[in-house]
């Protein structure tokens, strides 16, 4: 007979993972939570669940551990163009109206699957821009897959798939976009090349971010995602989105997670019979619904969350206020994130750092606009101000301030670090890596300027390069214990750097192979 878990186990061990990896079991999933446990006791080298659950339970649990529950606890499975609904609505509305926006200035757009799998979803959406955009090669396209599981982030930067991968999938997708090989099928090198995969645990890591590729979007799809995290985790990953959008930039979540409690920041409208979520300035004015997509769209502006009746209400709508919201904390360039303010530092300045770090970036920079006025060659408020702007996507207002702190202050290496970032997302690389490059020149240990070298190398198939920059990256994290907040990294720690440098370097290996 098979070992049933006792219910205090499963009590224990549904707490202990909320805590840690931000997934939610309540008691009608403990039966999915048992299954969980014992599929991933063999694993672990357990033959009893029971005694697998009480020794993780023991200690925090380290990356590989949560990476092993993550592949039994959740449901990577997904396939092309998921709910087609979804994708009438992206191909009528959305993407149209953001194409032809964008076509009078910059041409860019930038997407993040949030929870991406194996990367069938974003290479989904690489496949219909791709149809879409006729020039696209004058356009800058982000499209970023992220994912907490290593083995499907492995899977997706293969981009080989079987028929199973297909179903119910419009049959010119598996004939113009891939190529058979054996049993196979391989997507085109063009498109694969669209997509960036990188791993990020949305219950742990700092987003948005200039360093993980996370600000200003403008569309984040995150399906059947938030179902598996406990309440609070998503009200926290839900206003991080808000954060990481643009203006009128568009969330995407499973039909399953509707919610206006939960997305009450939002403004909700129906397409192709497809529930979205809108970021808009003018949340609740009728007149800011003026492009084809809210004009095509039954469009419901935000509610208060106590407002909202119901079993939803009663899951998503208590909780702390914005101004605590946990792991919210950044710091500007000049500065590490995890350096405290000068006490003789402006009150504009101090206030303006507090509303960055809860994501209220227009207040933020009217702070530091006041500042500004009273003090013109403050860099830190420059800095910081070319943050803001980057995190809402104002490439070009991020750029100007930033030459503005690094005139001021030009063999400070932060800034120098801070204007390639904000290079590397206008797309223009070569002038990235050489603000990188000036960077190290003004401090070779500047671990960050090495790890984003080493990525641009990764991309663009200069694997000997990349790996001697990622080498160079972990010599120098030598200095720290892992614990430690790295400088001018939004809150990533060594440790946690490591990890991430480590599974880049294994993809590398694997794209250097594929090549």
């Amino acid at each position: 007979m098979a070992e049933s878990l006792p219910a205090i186990v499963l009590s224990h061990f549904s707490d202990f993972i909320a805590s840690q990896m931000g997934l939610y079991f309540p008691k009608e999933r403990w039966p999915d939570l048992e299954r969980g446990i014992k599929s991933a006791s063999r694993q672990f080298g357990f033959d009893s669940g029971q005694l697998c659950a009480q020794w993780l339970i023991s200690s925090p649990l380290t990356k590989r551990q949560i990476e092993t529950l993550a592949s039994h606890l959740t449901v990577g499975e997904t396939y092309f163009f998921r709910e087609k609904n979804t994708f009438s609505a992206l191909e009528e509305h959305i993407f149209p109206d953001l194409i032809g926006s964008r076509r009078r200035g910059q041409r860019r757009l930038r997407i993040w699957s949030a929870g991406c799998a194996t990367g069938e979803e974003p290479y989904s959406i690489a496949i219909l821009l791709r149809k879409l955009i006729p020039d696209l090669g004058d356009w800058n396209i982000t499209i970023l897959g992220t994912d907490i599981n290593p083995s499907f982030l492995r899977k997706a930067a293969d981009g080989a798939y079987g028929e199973w991968s297909f179903r119910d999938t419009p049959r010119w997708v598996k004939e113009r976009c891939f190529f058979q090989k054996e049993s196979r099928y391989e997507i085109l090198p063009e498109i694969r090349k669209m997509v960036t995969f990188s791993y990020l645990n949305l219950a742990e890591d700092g987003y948005p971010s200039l360093l993980n590729n996370t600000n200003g979007m403008d569309l984040i799809l995150c399906r059947n995602v938030l179902m598996y995290f406990a309440p609070e985790r998503a009200r926290q990953t839900v206003r991080q989105f808000h954060d990481a959008l643009v203006d009128g930039g568009w969330l995407i979540a499973s039909p399953s997670e509707a919610s206006h409690a939960l997305f009450s920041q939002f403004t909700m409208a129906s397409l192709e019979e497809a529930i979205l979520y809108k970021k808009d300035a003018g949340a609740g004015r009728p007149e800011a619904y003026g492009s084809r997509a809210m004009e095509a769209a039954n469009v419901s502006p935000p509610a208060p969350a106590e407002a909202i009746a119901g079993p939803a209400a009663e899951v998503f709508s208590s909780g702390a206020a914005e101004e605590d919201a946990p792991g919210r904390e950044a710091a500007p360039a000049t500065e590490g994130a995890e350096r405290k303010f000068d006490e003789s530092q402006s009150p504009l300045y101090t206030e303006a750092f507090r509303l960055y770090g809860q994501g209220r970036y227009e207040e933020a920079v009217e702070k530091l606009s006041l500042r500004l006025l009273d003090k013109g060659d403050d860099t830190n408020a420059m800095a910081l101000l070319a943050r803001l702007y980057a995190n809402q996507g104002k490439l070009q207002e991020a750029l100007e301030w930033c030459e503005k702190a690094r005139a001021g202050d030009r063999l400070n290496p932060a800034l120098h670090f801070l204007e390639g970032m904000i290079l590397q997302e206008r797309g223009a690389v070569e002038d990235a890596m050489a603000s990188l490059r000036r960077t190290l020149y003004l401090d070779q240990n500047f671990t960050l300027a090495h790890f984003a070298l080493g990525s641009l190398a990764l991309r663009q198939e200069r694997f000997k390069e990349s790996n001697k920059h990622f080498e160079n990256a972990l010599s120098s994290l030598s200095a720290y214990r892992p614990e430690d907040v790295l400088p001018d990294s939004d809150g990533l720690t060594a440790g946690r750097l490591i990890e991430i440098i480590g599974s880049a370097k294994v993809q590398g290996s694997n794209a250097e192979i594929n090549a």
